[in-house]
């Protein structure tokens, strides 16, 4: 699965975050490091959703790529 960030480079180093993952963000002193380490904040993300919503009723639905 493939998700679309934002990496900006500053004099601390490389910022990184995912527009469609609300205060997911990471960071690393290069930018492959930030890269790196955004899949792990990813990942964390993910799981902290599933085990907050894990007793919720959901509906699903497919949408189509553009």
């Amino acid at each position: 699965m493939e998700y679309k960030v934002n990496l900006k480079k500053t004099e601390e180093g490389y910022p990184v975050w995912v527009p469609g993952l609300p205060w997911c963000w990471s960071q690393g002193k290069t930018e492959a490091e930030a890269l790196e380490n955004i899949k792990d904040a990813i990942q964390s993300y993910l799981e902290t959703v599933e085990a907050l919503t894990k007793d919720k009723e959901f509906r699903y639905v497919e949408v189509a790529n553009a």
